[in-house]
């Protein structure tokens, strides 16, 4: 192995499993926003102690590692080719390692890699520069804050917000607009990039580009410094809150750039990031590609668990009511829980991504499922001589399962549902019909949630792949807030309406 590959690998490892310090102190801001009897305020500390977890673990944050986005600066000279194949080495150590999730997917036949590597993936970008150090970063950025990118052509008309023009003002209305459509689907509190001008594909890769920024830098620009400070006062308003559970830390970053563009386009792109806010960087000595620095400053430095937390969480919760359950569960004891209920769950439960629910429609299922618990779940596994172990196992998006979850839970009996984000009317009112519940599990925390696994009894449908597989899972203490009843209730459904209403009151003109 050469220095060079082995130094993106510590570059890949690094990235996957320890946030960089700006991004923590903003997490640490957070938590002190929010009252911790809140569910947003549980939620940050269960996210603040997944993060210390992941870092002593050394496994990843986030069980969805996403499309690993490399920006690489090179001196003149160097061989590009062989740093390419080396690059994609470290990807499938990292991934063989459990560092990184298989996320490579074919997309006509649907067929997973197993290495992450692929046409089209990982992604490289290169360039050169007239310095002698090679400047490596590395994103990871999930499907499910992915799925939230959007990109806006001006004039447009937005909801709440009305006419959005070709000038700031209509650029500040479609930010805005782009926080309220991701709702807590992206993992939020989030951050996001947003690129202005340029063609419907280079305006994408601006947006992401502004994800390499520091956090806690200042726009050059004035105009962008203004607009990038009023998007996070006043997305902070919308009431969305951690998790879309409400609350008052919806946005924790905005990092805007601009480019120019064609006369007939104005397009405006922004690049959606969960909290599991994963990007890293090295300096690399251009002769021995040893690591000189690090680019952004180590995690390692901001402690994410204060003095007073245990005191403050041993507080009673006037919000919410901890309820113990063990699977399979009972229509009963269904219909006994209620919107803002936490659920303690022991017992086996079944991860269930899309390759199975579209499976399950038209097939029976391998096990009995009268009385269980699906989880929404692409977990990491690795396999040694004593079996299968959970490296990470946090929620996926629970709204790609929308066209077939009611009728899936109602065919077999399913009576519960774990994922993130929510799920829309046709779930909700087979909920109620059939006596089911959504229990909304915190987005990115993989191994506080990992560690409630205690073994993993069996597994089905490997030929989906080892995300989409259908893994039977032994858990104890397993916690996630009920979000939607079998009463017709939805916090979802609340809190966009509620946003909805407080996005309105930004429509006037501000930057004129």
């Amino acid at each position: 192995m050469s220095t060079f590959e082995e130094s993106i690998y510590q570059l890949i490892v690094e990235t996957s499993t320890n946030l960089p310090a700006d991004v923590r102190r903003r997490i640490a801001a957070a938590r002190e926003a929010e009252d911790r009897a809140t569910r947003a305020g549980l939620s940050l500390s269960t996210i603040a102690q997944n993060i210390e977890m992941a870092e002593c673990n050394v496994s990843p944050i986030c069980q969805d590692t996403g499309m690993p986005t490399f920006i690489v600066h090179t001196p003149v000279g160097a061989n590009q080719i062989v740093m390419k194949r080396e690059i994609q080495q470290a990807i499938a150590r990292a991934t063989k390692d459990g560092k990184l999730r298989t996320n490579s997917v074919d997309s006509l036949t649907g067929a997973n890699t197993g290495d992450n590597l692929g046409p089209g993936t990982p992604v490289i970008h290169f360039e050169q520069w007239e310095k002698d150090e090679v400047d490596a970063r590395l994103i990871l950025k999930g499907g499910g804050c992915e799925n939230k990118n959007i990109q806006y052509s001006l004039p447009c008309e937005l909801e709440g917000l009305g006419k959005a023009g070709r000038d700031l003002d209509g650029i500040r209305k479609c930010i805005l607009h782009a926080v309220y459509q991701a709702q807590g689907q992206g993992c939020s509190a989030g951050f996001i990039g947003v690129g202005i001008g340029g063609d419907r594909t280079t305006g994408y890769e601006l947006a992401k580009q502004q994800l390499f920024r520091h956090v806690e830098d200042v726009n050059p620009i004035p105009d962008l410094a203004k607009l990038e400070d009023y998007i996070l006062d006043k997305a902070n308003r919308l009431g969305i809150g951690t998790m879309g559970f409400g609350g008052n830390v919806t946005l924790l970053g905005c990092k805007v750039g601009v480019m120019n563009r064609l006369p007939a386009s104005f397009f405006v792109s922004v690049a959606y990031n969960c909290w599991a806010y994963r990007r890293q960087g090295i300096l690399l000595d251009g002769s021995t590609h040893e690591i000189k620095e690090w680019i952004y400053e180590t995690g390692s430095n901001v402690k994410m668990n204060s003095e007073d937390q245990a005191a403050s969480e041993a507080a009673p919760a006037a919000e919410r009511r901890e309820v113990v359950l063990t699977a399979p569960l009972t229509e009963e004891q269904v219909r006994s829980l209620k919107v803002g209920d936490v659920v303690i769950l022991n017992g086996e439960m079944h991860t269930g991504r899309d390759a199975l629910h579209k499976y399950l429609m038209d097939h029976d299922a391998p096990i009995d499922l009268n009385g269980s618990v699906i989880y929404h779940c692409g977990p990491v596994m690795l396999k040694d001589e004593e079996g299968w172990h959970v490296k990470a196992a946090g929620p996926t998006t629970s709204s790609r399962e929308e066209p077939y979850q009611g009728d899936i839970m109602k065919k077999f009996g399913i009576r519960a549902v774990i994922g993130k984000g929510g799920m829309g009317a046709k779930t909700l009112a087979a909920l109620r019909e059939h006596g089911g519940v959504y229990l909304n599990a915190v987005g990115g925390a993989a191994q506080y949630y990992a560690e409630c696994i205690k073994k993993v009894n069996g597994v089905d449908f490997m030929e989906f792949g080892i995300p989409e597989a259908m893994w039977h899972l032994q858990v104890e203490g397993f916690a996630a807030i009920v979000t939607m009843d079998s009463h017709g209730n939805s916090l979802h459904a609340d809190v966009d309406r509620d946003s909805k209403e407080k996005l309105a009151q930004f429509k006037d003109p501000v930057f004129a």
